[in-house]
């Protein structure tokens, strides 16, 4: 190979971060970026180079070498391309970066528990755990970027990191009804989403389409798996998410079937 290539999940959030950092670089056109199906079963060749594992995305390099991970992969990328650096460079920063990213893992773990939760009962807990984690994001950013947007002067690491995410929980609005309220215990953390998702460099998904996508893990089933009397995963590749229509809000008390998610 001339090039590294990705092999990826569309829409996925963990593949998404690889494309915003090459995009702040320039680089996205240096990478082979190769789609897997999620709705079908792994192929042999992939399990070979991973060595039996499953998770996206995985970069092989020029020389055939495996990496697995996606901050592993993006710190690969910005050591290999040094040029337009999106980590800090002084020790302190960089520290304060790491902080930062360090809080993604309960974060987006909450969120997606909260997604996939099929027990309308839990919502409010749910709802004041996903409060909580907004509620320390701001304390954050108001300790150490007060004014803003970005935690430094420009969309960068900790931007890289969450993105995808904060665009990923366009998904507990529209099956949760779940929006920040809109005092002052969240004023720092919301000028931060709206600056991320709103970057140039993280547009490679629409709301309309993570909402149509992952209509399945709002009910429970991720990773491509089939619900009960469903027959194609919302992630399946056709028909296209753009001509389908919007899924049903109400996944408590509802299941689509194909024919009502237009597949």
């Amino acid at each position: 190979m001339s090039h590294p290539t990705v092999y990826h999940i569309p829409a996925c959030p963990f593949c998404q971060r690889l494309d915003i950092l090459l995009t702040l670089k320039g680089r996205r056109d240096e990478i082979d970026f190769q789609v897997i199906d999620i709705t079908r079963p792994r192929p042999d060749w992939l399990l070979q180079k991973t060595r039996g594992t499953t998770a996206l995305p995985v970069l092989e390099t020029a020389d055939g070498h495996i990496i697995k991970e996606s901050l592993v992969i993006l710190q690969y990328l910005e050591d290999i391309y040094p040029e337009r650096p999106v980590a800090q460079r002084d020790p302190y920063r960089r520290a304060v970066e790491n902080m930062l990213t360090r809080m993604d893992g309960e974060f987006f773990s909450l969120g997606y528990g909260w997604l996939m939760n099929q027990d309308s009962a839990r919502r409010e807990v749910l709802r004041e755990g996903m409060l909580k984690q907004y509620a320390q994001l701001d304390d954050f950013l108001r300790e150490h970027a007060p004014v803003g947007p970005f935690l430094f002067g420009e969309f960068g690491w900790a931007e890289t990191v969450f993105t995808p995410f904060f665009q990923r929980f366009w998904l507990l609005e529209y099956y949760e009804n779940f929006e920040l309220p809109g005092d002052d215990r969240y004023a720092r953390v919301r000028k931060w989403i709206d600056a991320c998702v709103a970057h140039p460099a993280a547009q490679q998904v629409a709301r309309e389409e993570v909402v149509k996508l992952y209509y399945d893990y709002a009910k429970g089933a991720g990773n491509g798996a089939l619900l009960p009397g469903r027959k194609q995963s919302s992630f399946a590749f056709e028909p296209d998410w753009r001509g389908r229509p919007w899924p049903p809000k109400d996944k408590y008390r509802h299941s689509a079937s194909d024919l009502e998610l237009g597949l």
